[in-house]
């Protein structure tokens, strides 16, 4: 099996997916082995990716909250976050940082892709938001069920783009927010170590994404392996951000892309080349002999 990040490991900063990677991707399909999209997005992004890479099995989404059939559009499993546990959380996070935003992703009703999302209204989304979504303090928009990710950024300056349909660029390049990311990250790990799973996924966005305790991308793919009998060294793992490292840690074979964040590429020893490079396509196309 293999599992690859989408943003920064498969998908450059400038919203595109070549034609080599795209014709790598199908290759690995025909060739008889499973390929599963393991993202940090929330499954009303995806439907860019469906488009663009032509995959339409299984996504792990929202850093392993979701796992998603994209043909369908069926959200399969969701694992969501206690009421009041959420209450807690986004109280310490604004004890530690006052003028931190929030936002939410939750599961609808109907369990499709359509996740609902709602924001503070000092909260700036990095993505435009077509479903007007509601604006309210994070102590109401937490209530009501199906949450499966908590957002939590520090004001940053930043023009979204105008279609929210395509891939497009991310707004945030150009940005380094990485210092203060990073420490932003450590600290929120330490106040909410007993109630949540805590990552980021981007340097230049100064965004962290909470999750229920115990969920990454490395609990929902071994899940998702399991149920098929395939064992973890079975599995080559590609990615580049903190939100990958369990994921990484987890697979008989972690690579690191290149252009990969510090910690990452600390604690993963094997490289492809770099997203610009289309480096994960070499490497799948090397290592299967495609």
């Amino acid at each position: 099996m293999v599992a690859t990040d989408l943003d920064g490991t498969l998908i450059d900063p400038q919203g595109r997916i070549s034609d080599f990677t795209r014709e790598t991707l199908r290759a690995v399909e025909e060739s008889g082995r499973l390929l599963v999209f393991v993202t940090g997005r929330p499954p009303r992004w995806m439907a860019p990716i469906v488009e663009e890479t032509g995959h339409r099995g299984i996504a792990i989404c929202a850093n392993g909250a979701v796992v998603m059939d994209l043909h369908t559009e069926h959200i399969d499993v969701a694992h969501v976050m206690d009421e009041r546990e959420a209450l807690e959380i986004t109280r310490r996070i604004r004890a530690l940082l006052p003028t931190v935003g929030f936002a939410v992703e939750r599961v609808g009703v109907n369990r499709r892709a359509d996740v609902e999302f709602g924001r503070e209204p000092h909260y700036i989304p990095r993505w435009p938001t077509p479903d007007k979504p509601p604006l309210a303090p994070i102590d109401e928009l937490v209530i009501g069920g199906g949450l499966i990710k908590i957002l939590a950024r520090v004001p940053q300056e930043f023009e979204p783009p105008s279609d929210p349909h395509a891939l497009g660029p991310d707004p945030t390049r150009g940005f380094d927010a990485s210092p203060l990311v990073d420490e932003f990250l450590a600290s929120a790990q330490e106040v909410l170590a007993d109630l949540a799973t805590v990552t980021h996924s981007n340097p230049n966005d100064t965004l962290l994404e909470i999750s229920a305790p115990g969920i990454t991308k490395a609990t929902a793919l071994a899940g998702f392996a399991a149920e098929r009998g395939i064992s973890a060294d079975q599995v080559i793992a590609f990615g580049d951000q903190p939100n990958d490292l369990p994921m990484l840690a987890w697979a008989g074979r972690a690579i690191a892309v290149e252009n990969a964040h510090p910690a990452v590429l600390d604690a993963v020893a094997e490289r492809a080349g770099s997203v610009h490079a289309d480096g994960v396509a070499h490497a799948l196309r090397a290592i299967l002999s495609l």
